[in-house]
């Protein structure tokens, strides 16, 4: 692309984050192998654990978050993506339906199921050695939600991408089209499971 193509067609800028999951979905957009040169030659990449950027430093076009809401963090990272994103996708699982971390929502029944959690992972597990059997809490800890939500229950959407993790193919061939404004969705041959 010569310098003036380049400067009639800007570069799209992108953000990510990994909220509650596993990082899997980010080691996935590395699985993009060799086609990630191809990719950075139409974006930009703005706020991202990739690069270490922990603020946007202007408006995106394209948010893809990892992970599900599990914590008053969670959901203020989501919100702010959701402001500063024109586009957002909820990349993989845990993002669209909370994932494993939403295991906890199933495990936690009785009056005090939070606090049964916690009791369990601090204080009482058969494997817990915790002296002062106290649950962490610490200001700067961020406050655990009722139940971990998926990101479409916090704020819009605009994209889901299915996988635990999505394969390197379907995010590349889908941030692909999106950029050049050919994405009309999922042919079943990209997202069905053998």
């Amino acid at each position: 692309m010569s310098e003036r193509s380049q400067a009639e067609h800007p570069k799209a800028r992108i953000a990510t984050a990994s909220l509650a999951g596993c990082f899997g979905c980010h080691m996935a957009i590395l699985d993009i192998d060799e086609r990630l040169m191809d990719l950075m030659k139409l974006v930009e990449v703005d706020r991202s654990p990739l690069t270490d950027k922990k603020r946007f430093t202007q408006r995106c076009d394209i948010g893809i978050i990892e992970g599900g809401c599990c914590n008053e963090e969670n959901v203020h990272v989501l919100q702010d993506f959701r402001r500063n994103c024109d586009v957002l996708i909820a990349l993989g699982q845990c993002a669209i339906m909370g994932g494993l971390p939403a295991m906890r929502n199933a495990i936690m029944h009785s009056d005090e199921p939070l606090r049964e959690c916690l009791d369990e992972a601090y204080i009482t597990g058969r494997y817990i050695r915790n002296t002062t059997h106290n649950v962490p809490n610490d200001p700067a800890l961020p406050l655990l939600l009722d139940e971990v939500y998926p990101c479409a229950q916090v704020v819009e959407i605009d994209y889901q991408i299915p996988g635990c993790a999505p394969e390197g193919d379907i995010i590349f061939d889908t941030l692909s089209k999106l950029l050049t404004g050919k994405f009309r969705g999922f042919e079943r041959e990209m997202i069905k499971f053998d």
